[in-house]
């Protein structure tokens, strides 16, 4: 299978496929990477950080990440380059290199897309949880168990996003290739949940 090259962004927090996630941008290297994105109209590779902090020396990034595309911008009002990115596809690592201007540029290849299956009956019950906490933040939806809520890798991801997890419980969740499984694991963390 062919190897496409992607920038890196390296991060703290784990990105999902059609998740949304926003970033402050204010490196040299990580300036001209959006100015490069914002004429081809391509994306680069967020990935969670092993080893290292977001700037400064390039970090070891996880070899499991998602696309990022730039859907809005703004100036923060700190003066910052503010963006929010939407997670695509997952890809996996197969090597990277480090350019001068010290921007990772990975080799990857893309991850099968994962195809819409409904929720089996066991896992009903994370619908019914991920309809109580877009209704808390205002976000609509079709209702429980309906449209996006009754599918398994919606679902999943939603609720990796949203539930109380550590980055690296979300990068593993990131790196089940089963949505049944992804959702059977968020099933067993439930009880975990109940005091907040």
């Amino acid at each position: 299978m062919a190897l496409t090259e992607l920038p890196l962004f390296p991060l703290s927090s784990v990105l999902f496929p059609g998740g949304t996630l926003g970033l402050r941008i204010f490196e040299p290297r990580y300036l001209d990477l959006v100015k490069r994105c914002g004429r081809s109209g391509g994306g680069f590779g967020i990935c969670l950080i092993l080893e290292g902090r977001e700037a400064g020396v390039p970090a070891i990034p996880a070899a499991l990440g998602t696309e990022a595309v730039i859907v809005d911008f703004a100036m923060t009002d700190d003066g910052l380059l503010g963006l929010t990115v939407q997670g695509r596809r997952r890809f996996h690592v197969e090597r990277t290199r480090v350019k001068d201007d010290g921007l990772i540029v990975a080799d990857v290849r893309w991850l099968d897309d994962e195809t819409p299956q409904p929720l089996r009956p066991e896992h009903g019950l994370l619908s019914t949880l991920l309809a109580r906490i877009l209704d808390k933040a205002g976000v609509e939806h079709e209702g429980i168990g309906k449209g996006a809520l009754a599918d398994a890798g919606f679902v999943g991801w939603r609720l990796a996003e949203w539930l109380p997890l550590t980055s690296q419980e979300r990068q593993w969740l990131l790196q089940v290739e089963c949505p049944h499984e992804r959702l059977q694991q968020l099933v067993e963390r439930l009880p975990d949940f109940q005091d907040e």
